[in-house]
């Protein structure tokens, strides 16, 4: 063993996954409801600034995991050229095209926390009605879905790969605790909106029609 990693020193796979797993836990600690009805109870006139402070925190704590991107690439483990390359990138280009579009099923105010802010908003609980979009029949996480394709359409190397690896692992792991509080906030609705559509991958003979998810939403 020459103490590497695919080309990386063992230090800086350290560093990485080290790096990732710490991203994770406090992404996921500071969307908990444990944690939102804490800040509530202890200091409830910043509740309105919560969201918009978290997506600030997810936003700038995001850009140290990505600077090894450019500061530690290394050869390519595999590329994707001629026809593979095409599909690659068209596949790339559909699900930026696809994040764009569901931009408008999105309440923007709601999600980025300005609303909450300017309205004064402290409950604790995300105020977005139950609402299926189209992506959102045929996959639970459209988001997680989309940037699964982005990210394992491109080529590869170490640095890339290891990344890769771990915000799949984490689009696994959020996804279950994002829907624990989904759970919470609507119930029977989401429950069997779960048993119906799958989380993170799509399947032909797993999705709603247009008139069930109208019913479900009406329910």
């Amino acid at each position: 063993m020459d103490g590497s990693f695919w080309g990386l020193g063992i230090q800086q796979v350290l560093l990485l996954c080290g790096g990732g797993l710490l991203y994770g836990l406090l992404h996921s600690l500071t969307a908990s409801l444990w944690l939102k009805r804490r800040v509530a109870a202890r200091w409830p006139r910043q509740m309105p600034l919560y969201r918009l402070l978290f997506n600030l925190f997810a936003l700038l704590s995001l850009l140290p995991l990505l600077a090894p991107l450019y500061l530690w690439h290394g050869p390519y483990l595999w590329q994707w050229t001629g026809v593979a390359g095409i599909v690659a990138d068209g596949l790339a280009l559909l699900a930026l095209a696809g994040f764009a579009w569901s931009l408008y099923y999105y309440d923007g105010s709601e999600f980025l926390g300005l609303r909450q802010w300017r309205e004064g908003e402290r409950r604790v609980e995300d105020q977005e009605r139950f609402y299926i979009s189209p992506l959102h029949r045929f996959v639970r996480h459209p988001w997680y879905f989309l940037g699964l394709v982005i990210i394992w359409s491109r080529d590869m190397d170490a640095v890339f790969l290891l990344t890769s690896l771990m915000i799949s692992g984490y689009f696994l792991l959020g996804s279950r605790f994002e829907e624990r509080k989904l759970l919470v906030y609507h119930g029977e609705r989401y429950r069997r909106y779960r048993e119906r559509v799958p989380g993170l991958l799509p399947r032909p003979w797993r999705f709603l029609g247009l008139r069930e998810a109208k019913r479900l939403m009406d329910s």
